[in-house]
C-alpha cells in the first residue's frame, strides 16, 4: 500500500457528501483519489467540490484501478453486494453505507467474500443514532440500572411518506432498498447495542398508498416497501418487545427507544433532522419523574466512522461499529420481520 491511503468513492450521494467526504478530508495520510457517480455530470461536480483527482466512467473501472487502496460505497443497497464482492476480490478494503444489503442472502455473500480476504478491512456504516450516549447507557445497564429488562418499545413513526402526490422514493422500492422498512434497520441496530438478542418476531405490515408518480415520467410507480409495520418480539432472558414503524402517521411520535425494567426506565428520543441530537430520560424506582440525562462533554461519544475505518486499515484498532458479522445480525432480523409479515406467522431467530 502507498504511504497515503487512497480512497475511491462509488456513489457520492447526500450522506457521502455530508459526512464521509468531509470526514476523510480531515484525516492525515488519507487521499480522496477517485469517484464514480451514476451520471458523469454528478461525478465531475463531486470531484471539483472535494478536489478528487480521478474520475471514472464505471464503478468497475474504479475498483480495477491498482492505485486505489480502499473503496467507499455510497450507493443504494442494490449495489452494495456486487461492488463489495468485486472490491474485496481486487484486494481493496471496503466501507459500505448502511443498510448492508437488500436481504440476508446478499449480506451473507458479502460476509463470505470478506472471510475469503481476512487481511482486508470490511466495515458497514453504523446507525448514527445512539452514538452520543450509547456507551454510557450500555455501562449503566450492565451495572443494573434497569434491573431485569421487561419491555422494549421502539418507535419510528412520522409522516415522511404521508403525501402520496410526492415522487416515488428509492426507500419505497424493494428492488433498490431491499427488505428494510422505514427506520427499522437503524433503530433495531441501535437498540441491539443495549438489549439481549431477539429470539422471535411476529410482524404485520401494509402499504396504504400503493402508487406514486415517477420523477420525470408521466406514469405511476408501484410502492413495494410497507409504509406501516408493527412487530412483536421475544428476547433472550424473557423480555418482550414492541416495534411501531410508519411513514404515514400525522403527528406521530417520531424516533424513540424505551427500555422498561424491574428497577428503572430509560427513554431515548432522536431528532431525525440531526442524528447527533439525542434526549435521554432516566428514572428509577422511588423517583417522582423521569429526568434528562446530562453528561459532561468528555463523556459523550459521537460520529467517528471515517477515523475508525482508517484506523482499522492501519491495524490500530478492530472494527466494532459495524463489522460484517454485526451487520449480518441486523440483516437477519430484517429478513425475519419480512418473512413473518409475509407468512402471517411467528419466526424464530437465528434463522
Amino acid at each position: 500500500m502507498s504511504k497515503n491511503i487512497r480512497l475511491g468513492f462509488v456513489g457520492a450521494g447526500q450522506n457521502t457528501r455530508r459526512k464521509h467526504l468531509p470526514g476523510f478530508q480531515q484525516l492525515a495520510g488519507v487521499e480522496l483519489a477517485g469517484v464514480c457517480n451514476a451520471r458523469d455530470e454528478s461525478t465531475q461536480r463531486v470531484a471539483r467540490e472535494f478536489g478528487i483527482s480521478q474520475t471514472y466512467g464505471t464503478w468497475q473501472d474504479l475498483v480495477a484501478d491498482e492505485r486505489i487502496d480502499a473503496v467507499v460505497i455510497g450507493t443504494w443497497p442494490n449495489l452494495h453486494c456486487e461492488v463489495t464482492c468485486a472490491a474485496l476480490a481486487a484486494g481493496k478494503h471496503v466501507l459500505t453505507e448502511a443498510r448492508m444489503a437488500r436481504d440476508l442472502v446478499e449480506a451473507r455473500q458479502m460476509l463470505a467474500a470478506q472471510a475469503a480476504h481476512p487481511e482486508l478491512t470490511a466495515m458497514v456504516v453504523p446507525s448514527p443514532f445512539g452514538l452520543q450516549h450509547g456507551a454510557y447507557l450500555r455501562s449503566i445497564i450492565d451495572h443494573g440500572f434497569l434491573g431485569d429488562l421487561r419491555e422494549v418499545v421502539v418507535l419510528g413513526a412520522n409522516d415522511a411518506f404521508w403525501d402520496c402526490s410526492q415522487f416515488l422514493h428509492p426507500r419505497q422500492c424493494q428492488q433498490v432498498s431491499g427488505l428494510n422498512v422505514l427506520s427499522l434497520g437503524n433503530l433495531h441496530e441501535t437498540v441491539s447495542r443495549w438489549i439481549p438478542a431477539t429470539t422471535q418476531v411476529f410482524a404485520q405490515s401494509r402499504i396504504f398508498e400503493p402508487n406514486r408518480p415517477l420523477e420525470d415520467l408521466a406514469i405511476q410507480g408501484q410502492v413495494t416497501v410497507p409504509d406501516s409495520l408493527q412487530v412483536l418480539t421475544h428476547l433472550a432472558g424473557g423480555a418482550q418487545g414492541l416495534y411501531h414503524f410508519s411513514g404515514i402517521a400525522l403527528f406521530g411520535p417520531g424516533l424513540q427507544i424505551h427500555l422498561y425494567g424491574s428497577e428503572g426506565t430509560i427513554k431515548v428520543q432522536f431528532d431525525p433532522r440531526d442524528d447527533s441530537r439525542e434526549l435521554v430520560l432516566t428514572g428509577r424506582h422511588g423517583d417522582a419523574e423521569l429526568r434528562p440525562l446530562k453528561l459532561p462533554e468528555e463523556r459523550l461519544g459521537g460520529w467517528r466512522v471515517e477515523a475508525d475505518f482508517i484506523d482499522a486499515i492501519r491495524g490500530e484498532k478492530q472494527v466494532t461499529l459495524n463489522s460484517f458479522e454485526t451487520a449480518c445480525e441486523y440483516m437477519e432480523f430484517t429478513q425475519a420481520v419480512h418473512e413473518s409479515s409475509k407468512r402471517n406467522a411467528a419466526v424464530s431467530l437465528p434463522l
